[in-house]
């Protein structure tokens, strides 16, 4: 069975960056975005919008009561979402079945715990968080302090609905992983040949 190693992370903690390090050093196949475009492929839906629904839980019909009777109001974006976490499931196992790799994201743990992966979670204090966002540049350097602590609230707490939602799990629970990594004032490089040690 092919070695896999799995990173949940918190938005600006660099869980990415260690993955794709990680990932360098090792020789291991490195997929986070790749799985939104294949994801695409399958479906034939815009990468855009795949990403859109990716780490969001699903919007639940309730049920209506209309005249003494229950019905339940169908959900076109419920059943997206569904048919998209599925997809998800069937290219992350094929991925791992390809060769040693590693996966960011998606529910990875979960999806491929018959693989019995090194399950990874990266997590960082908000103000490491912030400066991570700002030294990435692009739309992130051009917010406010206030701005990107919003912005990385939200994105967390849409990883976690997602989470918590397909795997019955609770998102960041230590119990979850194999390791917690603490990023916060601490270099990436330094981290990754720790764990280069750590997953071999």
């Amino acid at each position: 069975m092919n070695r896999i190693i799995t990173i949940g992370r918190e938005f600006g903690s660099g869980g990415r960056e260690i993955g794709r390090r990680l990932a360098e050093k090792l020789g291991y196949a490195y997929y986070d975005n790749e799985i939104i475009t294949e994801i695409s492929k399958k479906t034939e839906l815009s990468e855009k919008y795949v990403q859109s629904v990716i780490e969001r839980k699903p919007l639940i019909s309730y049920p209506i009561h209309i005249g003494g009777t229950f019905y339940t109001l169908p959900s076109v974006q419920l059943e997206q979402s569904t048919m998209i976490y599925k997809e998800q499931c069937n290219i992350l196992k094929e991925m791992a079945d390809r060769s040693d790799c590693i996966v960011v994201g998606r529910c990875g743990d979960h999806i491929l715990r018959d693989y019995s992966p090194t399950r990874i979670f990266v997590y960082a204090d908000m103000a490491s968080k912030i400066q991570r966002c700002r030294l990435k540049g692009g739309e992130d350097e051009k917010l406010s302090d206030n701005e990107l602590k919003k912005k990385i609230t939200s994105v967390d707490k849409h990883r976690a609905e997602y989470y918590n939602f397909y795997t019955g799990k609770k998102w960041g629970d230590k119990s979850n992983y194999d390791l917690c990594i603490n990023t916060t004032d601490k270099d990436v490089k330094d981290i990754v040949e720790r764990l280069a040690k750590f997953v071999l």
